[in-house]
């Protein structure tokens, strides 16, 4: 075997029985034996040089060749120290010329010349290359082992640089036939990466990663993947920025322009390989991708990918689970209930229930309310069996019990059965904060529908206990607050508890709550500074427009609603003050940001009611609700306007005030309005309690809706 690695033609005076008795017999001459194991890790020079002659002499090895023999045994047996101190005596980089052009003549050989024909004597032999190249490599592994991991890097990029010089353009096919050449240098195009990597240079790392991949090096597929697939990982988690060089920047304007693109870019590519079967299922790539994507919020994309998956590698219900996150990620929330209920339907009555997708089902229901009673269904589902199962899983099942019950209660037909759901959803709330006491979401659920039902008090404890348990960092927290406050009538208050939260607030954090200040202004009568806080807000959303490229998409439709909301507030404001024209002009602004928005023909109705253009508001109002059949301010002013035609309207006007307290039982104008119809219907004793209970509504309504 020994023989075969030198490549020359030699004769031995005795055919050796095995490699170990060859080994035994050289090693004994200069007192050391292979047999024992027992080797010392430092060598005097003395024995360096004994060893050298007797391989040379039974192998016809010369100096180099010798040494690259030995140090492999020696890295062999784990001496790395000594394995170490033996590859430095080979002067690398004084061969590496003859090396380089050895390689170049033999591959022209094996392409041009005939095989009678004989290369120049002082050409190096392609096993004597390869030889010293395993030698570059074992030193590299060695001085990885001993924690050198930055100059091991070093010695693994000369041989990249050796070979790479003789094939600039790539490895040529058929290199593998005769030698292991190619063997060495695949190990030390996936090894030098890695090395950066410890040595903590993971810009060195991507680069000799995309060093692999720019040329063909004649990897198979499934080493080239593994390739891919480490690139992605470090350009996702490395922390560091490494944009393509100019001369990898082939495609133009679609070139990958950050970390991520070029990430999402290779997992793609291996999403493709593994659907077309090319490499084998790895899960760690859909993770890699997973992340990638969702940082990006391109949700769509990854579902598409998901989809893409052969069959067999996730059972249906795990499928499904992963494709409704990310269609509900996306926005897409019907698509991911349809597919939830395939993961409760009858094709899984035999299969356990997937308890994660129970729970999902429920979360998306509890914010929709044609679905809420479905939402009912999965959080009971989810809770009988987190009960023999996953008993850590109740509270969670509890809670979302409760807010699928209020947000079915919001829309109940039957005033009974309002009632009912509103009980069964402080009721499990209840049972889902003794649950969960260190849960904040829980405790936010329960002071949200406390307030929704007007007990403000409890509300204002739970709310006040929630953000104490974030501290202070919630958005959500310190807006409920804020509205809780302005239920009291205490205005100044709550624009006091705005100004403390915007002082710790993000960027887009304070566009939200800038907006309930001017509101809050508006409702303490001071038109000067609330036009003054819509102009500061519509400025910070006019510089935000300047980085939307780096936004995501949820980000830009944020922000966009509220500049929409900011012009109608406005527009509010100057129409209380009779400045019709300027109302026009703010509407108008509003439009053209979102044309369908029903509060937008809403305000147009009020302008034209203001006007006495009592047509053109009942088409301005009518515009609205076709937009959005359940618009209830449109419902109770369209009902105003009909009362105000005589007693032939009445009945048309009191269906409308109905189904607006159907949909917002607690909306005071609604009540006044109906109050007003009951009295000239004669109903003198229903009106005034149709007033009683505008009043005392009134004198706890937000300035804005809880919910």
């Amino acid at each position: 075997m020994l023989c075969a690695c030198s490549g020359e033609q030699f004769k031995l005076e005795e055919v050796p029985q095995s490699p170990e008795s060859l080994a035994t017999r050289d090693f004994s001459v200069s007192g050391l034996s292979s047999r024992t194991g027992d080797w010392d890790s430092k060598f005097e020079d003395s024995q360096v040089e004994d060893v050298e002659s007797t391989l040379k002499e039974a192998l016809s090895l010369n100096y180099e060749e010798a040494r690259a023999l030995l140090g492999r045994l020696e890295y062999q047996r784990g001496n790395f120290d000594a394995a170490l101190q033996v590859f430095q005596g080979i002067d690398i980089r004084g061969l590496t010329p003859r090396m380089t052009k050895a390689i170049i003549a033999r591959s022209r050989q094996r392409k041009g010349r005939h095989k009678g024909e004989n290369l120049q004597m002082s050409i190096m032999s392609m096993h004597s290359v390869s030889l010293l190249l395993e030698a570059m490599l074992l030193k590299a592994k060695s001085l990885k082992e001993l924690g050198r991991a930055k100059e091991a890097a070093r010695e693994c990029q000369i041989i990249l640089d050796t070979v790479g010089s003789a094939f600039p353009n790539g490895m040529p096919e058929g290199m593998a036939e005769d030698c292991k050449l190619q063997e060495m240098f695949h190990k030390a195009l996936e090894l030098l990466p890695r090395l950066w990597k410890q040595a903590g240079f993971p810009d060195e790392a991507i680069t000799a990663y995309r060093r692999v991949l720019t040329k063909p090096w004649n990897l198979d597929a499934q080493r080239l993947a593994s390739v891919q697939k480490d690139l992605a990982a470090i350009l996702l988690y490395g922390g560091v920025e490494a944009s393509l060089p100019p001369q990898l920047q082939i495609w133009g304007v679609t070139t990958p322009k950050n970390n991520t693109e070029e990430a999402i870019l290779l997992l793609f590519i291996l999403m493709q390989k593994v659907a077309f079967q090319e490499i084998a299922w790895d899960p760690e790539i859909i993770e890699h991708l997973t992340f990638a994507l969702s940082v990006s919020s391109q949700f769509g994309f990854l579902a598409d990918h998901v989809e893409q998956v052969l069959p067999g590698i996730y059972n249906r219900a795990e499928r499904w689970y992963f494709l409704a996150l990310c269609y509900s990620s996306a926005g897409q929330n019907e698509v991911a209930l349809n597919l939830l209920k395939k993961v409760s339907g009858h094709s899984e009555v035999e299969h356990e229930p997937h308890l994660p997708s129970l729970l999902l089902g429920a979360k998306l229901c509890s914010g929709s309310p044609e679905h809420a009673h479905v939402g009912i269904d999965f959080a009971q589902r989810a809770a009988n069996f987190s009960k023999c199962h996953n008993e850590h899983f109740m509270g969670k099942a509890h809670q979302l019990h409760g807010v699928c019950y209020g947000t079915a209660a919001r829309v109940s037909v039957s005033d009974s059965q309002r009632v009912l759901l509103k009980s069964e959803s402080l009721k499990y709330l209840s049972n889902a904060a003794l649950l969960e006491k260190d849960d904040p979401e829980v405790l936010y659920n329960v002071g949200l529908e406390n307030a929704v039902q007007r007990n403000l008090t409890a509300a204002t404890e739970n709310t006040t206990n929630y953000l104490d348990m974030v501290g202070g960092s919630s958005l959500r927290g310190w807006k409920l607050l804020a509205l809780l406050v302005s239920a009291e009538q205490r205005f100044k208050d709550a624009e006091t508890i705005i100004d403390l939260a915007l002082d710790d607030a993000g960027r887009r954090d304070q566009l939200e709550l800038l907006r309930l200040k001017a509101v809050l202004q508006i409702s303490q009568e001071q038109p000067k500074t609330a036009i003054e806080t819509c102009r500061i807000l519509l400025a910070l959303i006019k510089a935000e427009k300047e980085f939307e490229s780096k936004k995501n998409d949820s980000e830009v439709v944020t922000e966009t609603y509220l500049e929409m909301e900011a012009w109608q507030d406005l527009a509010d404001i100057y129409r209380k003050y009779g400045s019709w024209h300027d109302v026009e002009i703010c509407v108008d602004k509003a439009k053209s940001i979102g044309f369908y928005s029903p509060k937008s023909w809403h305000i147009s109705g009020m302008l034209f009611e203001a006007q006495s253009l009592y047509k053109e508001a009942l088409v301005a109002f009518s515009i609205a609700l076709s937009i959005e059949p359940n618009y209830v301010p449109s419902m109770v002013s369209t009902a105003a306007l009909l009362r105000k035609h005589g007693l032939q309207a009445l009945p048309i006007a009191r269906s409308f005030l109905m189904n607006a307290l159907r949909l917002d039982p607690t909306n005071h104008e609604a009540w006044l309005n109906l109050g007003y119809v009951s009295k000239m219907e004669g109903y003198l004793q229903q009106a005034a309690d149709f007033f009683q209970a505008a009043h005392e509504l009134k004198q706890s309504a937000p300035v804005q809706n809880f919910d």
